[in-house]
């Protein structure tokens, strides 16, 4: 069923143009921000706004080629600082330590902590195996818990205050059918952000979380991009018919992953930088606690008549279940 939806809707504002800092120059001069996902992705977008405003960068991964590519990338942002890369399992609370370690030697010891890295992939909770569920669980929460057990004790044996930031996920509040794995590891990362707001505190150590809405970009996992092509083929399918009122051939033309978002446009990374930055900040120093969701209310939409019921191994095209 369709309906026709008013022509000229504006949606949100675009954001201001790349390059422009949401933070006065220089915020995080002297600062070290080590940030796990750095070489690609949002994780790089993240860096990046720190990188604008004065910070000495650490970004960690585990493929080598990528991070001596966004390593260099990252150099030339303007205003950036130093930058180091790190090759990192997070699952490896060792080689963790060693991350830790290099960066205080190269750098100094880091003030913000941005724990981006997960892994996530479209499955059946059915189908899922014990090695599936542990690979995304492991990286997602467990590493995540590493990340933030390092930092954190480094930080308390210091007496010195610090930052970190928890990249999760809305379905952590809503369930995620098809994504059981991933939305159950993050709901732990944002139950992390509350518990360890409360015991670090009286540390001055804060802790947010930061939930990106769909944000486009390069280094989009071939199943998110598969996902967004249907998206397209169905809203292409709805609305361009012949006979389609002038409303909805207009929405035709509006990219389909624009047309289903309350804000009638996608995010662009850098606002996930922007608000990264700010959670971080000096000027975010009573927010601990929090969890910022920058998804435009997607997550909050509802509508006045429930859609129909696919099962996930539908939307998948996947066959029965066979043991």
């Amino acid at each position: 069923m369709t309906h026709e939806i008013p022509p000229g809707l504006p949606g949100l504002p675009a954001p201001p143009p790349p390059g422009a800092a949401a933070l006065p120059a220089g915020t995080y001069a002297g600062q070290v921000v080590l940030v796990t996902g750095g070489g690609s992705g949002l994780g790089k977008a993240i860096a990046a706004e720190f990188a604008r405003l004065g910070a000495d960068l650490v970004i960690a991964g585990r493929r080598a080629e990528r991070l001596e590519a966004a390593q260099e990338e990252l150099a030339a942002v303007p205003g950036a600082g130093r930058v180091t890369a790190a090759v990192c399992d997070i699952r490896d609370p060792e080689r963790i330590a060693e991350v830790f370690d290099a960066a205080e030697a190269a750098l100094g010891p880091p003030d913000v902590l941005v724990n981006n890295a997960a892994a996530n992939f479209p499955c059946p909770a059915e189908d899922l195996s014990p090695n599936a569920w542990r690979a995304v669980v492991d990286i997602t929460l467990t590493g995540t818990w590493f990340m933030t057990r390092e930092f954190g004790r480094r930080h308390l044996a210091a007496s010195a205050p610090g930052s970190i930031v928890n990249v999760g996920a809305s379905y952590a509040w809503t369930g995620g059918p098809g994504f059981a794995h991933s939305a159950a590891a993050k709901a732990g990362v944002k139950n992390l952000v509350e518990t360890l707001a409360v015991e670090w505190g009286p540390y001055g150590i804060r802790i947010n979380g930061l939930v990106p809405g769909l944000f486009p970009h390069a280094d989009m996992t071939e199943d998110i991009r598969a996902g967004l092509d249907r998206a397209a083929s169905d809203a292409h399918a709805a609305h361009a018919a012949p006979d389609a009122p002038d409303a909805l051939a207009a929405l035709a033309a509006r990219d389909a992953k624009d047309a289903r978002q309350p804000a009638l446009r996608v995010g662009a990374p850098r606002e996930l930088g922007w608000a990264a930055t700010f959670l971080a900040s000096p000027y975010a120093r009573f927010i601990t606690g929090h969890t910022l969701v920058v998804d435009g209310a997607n997550w909050q939409r509802r509508s006045l008549v429930s859609p129909e019921v696919v099962p996930v191994r539908a939307q998948l095209g996947r066959g029965p279940f066979s043991p």
